[in-house]
């Protein structure tokens, strides 16, 4: 409960965000505007956090909770970057160019707005996957290890962290490559 609905409330502060493209910041200047939609959207990803750390624990072998810790804070922060880098690689589906924006054309910046706000809460669709009470955890836990799992995990973790490094690469070497300006 506690994810879906701070997952939802993300997705509304971030659909604001199309408020602050439009200049409607309701007196506030578009400076103070979009600091709080950040600040609001740290707050809720730090109360999603929590819970997903609580379960996490819960599933980590006796002993292993600081190395599963690590493991769980580093594949986070790969995910946060992988998410900058896909980003960065939408920009190339609507105009977004400086001279687009100039030109006051805001619909590239309104429909990327809306695309990356509607991926922030695709991941409601997969919490019907996580164990909902403690018995269910313990009954995860239960069913042992598996290497097919690991594989995969260690294969998207990785993969994830590469492709960032890529696309971060790409961004100082040939900025432009995607032909934004």
């Amino acid at each position: 409960k506690i994810y879906i609905s701070t997952t939802l409330l993300n997705g509304v502060f971030s659909a604001l965000q199309v408020l602050l493209i439009y200049d409607i910041t309701f007196g506030l200047s578009p400076f103070w505007f979009a600091l709080g939609d950040d600040v609001f959207a740290e707050f809720i990803g730090g109360i999603q956090f929590l819970p997903t750390t609580i379960m996490m624990v819960h599933l980590c072998p006796a002993g292993s909770e600081g190395a599963s810790y690590a493991m769980f804070t580093t594949v986070n922060n790969a995910a946060l970057t992988l998410a900058s880098a896909i980003s960065t690689s939408l920009l190339g589906i609507w105009d977004v160019s400086k001279e687009a924006l100039q030109a006051g054309d805001l619909t590239g910046m309104v429909n990327l707005t809306y695309l990356t706000t509607a991926m922030q809460m695709s991941a409601i669709v997969f919490v019907g996957w996580l164990p909902h009470t403690k018995d269910g955890l313990a009954e995860l836990q239960s069913r042992g290890k598996s290497s097919w799992g690991g594989f995969i995990f260690l294969a998207v973790t990785f993969f994830s962290i590469g492709y960032a490094i890529f696309i971060g690469v790409l961004n100082i070497v040939a900025p432009g490559w995607m032909g934004e300006s």
